[in-house]
């Protein structure tokens, strides 16, 4: 492996499991990056969250859906699982006066054992995070088990991997859609925002 490889590798990393000094760095660009936070407000939008609901984001990173999850499910609770220790600190900063108030509920965990949050959820959000885990499917059909009947599911994903393209997303949002009516999900559909290269959100329901 080149020191050019390598140099690539330690920024992929960070940006998979933020850590250190470099993990600060990386939840700063994460959380400032235009086009991350339009994803992000995008992919919230695509819930309709109402005032009073339970929600629960997957890989929340530094907090940026997190404070407009909270703001719209007023009332309510916005929970949030993150396998990085760093950006548990870091979005639980972000969001101080939600936690203070007890509407924010956020967790270092990960997306195969779930934290136990008491109660279902009616809307679940997951912004580029299912593919760290190694059975997308199992995933979701525990998040299938955890959201109420007639529940709401956004699947959010921007392939960031080098020469990613319009088709990189679409074939993304083929597999998810595929995964979810694996799950047992329906009304399965997918929405597009044109950046580059493009976000594909996935949507899908619970019958219960």
């Amino acid at each position: 492996m080149t020191v050019k490889q390598r140099a690539i590798r330690a920024v992929v990393i960070q940006f998979h499991r933020p850590h250190g000094i470099g993990g600060r760095a990386a939840g700063w660009v994460m959380a400032h990056r235009s086009s991350n936070r339009e994803r992000s407000l995008w992919a919230v939008g695509l819930l309709d969250v109402q005032p009073g609901e339970r929600v629960l984001e997957l890989g929340f990173g530094p907090g940026i859906a997190i404070g407009e999850l909270a703001r719209r499910a007023g009332g309510g609770l916005v929970a949030g699982v993150d396998h990085s220790e760093l950006m548990v600190r870091q979005a639980r900063r972000r969001n101080a006066a939600g936690v203070r108030a007890g509407q924010v509920d956020l967790r270092l965990g990960s997306l195969e054992a779930l934290p136990d949050f008491g109660a279902s959820f009616d809307a679940i959000l997951a912004v580029n995070a299912l593919h760290f885990s190694g059975d997308p499917v199992a995933v979701l059909r525990n998040l299938h088990r955890v959201l109420r009947p007639g529940g709401r599911i956004a699947i959010a994903s921007q392939p960031r991997c080098p020469g990613a393209t319009a088709e990189t997303s679409a074939e993304s949002g083929r597999q998810l859609a595929a995964g979810l009516d694996a799950a047992g999900f329906s009304r399965v559909r997918i929405e597009t925002l044109p950046l580059d290269p493009p976000v594909v959100g996935v949507l899908g329901m619970s019958d219960g």
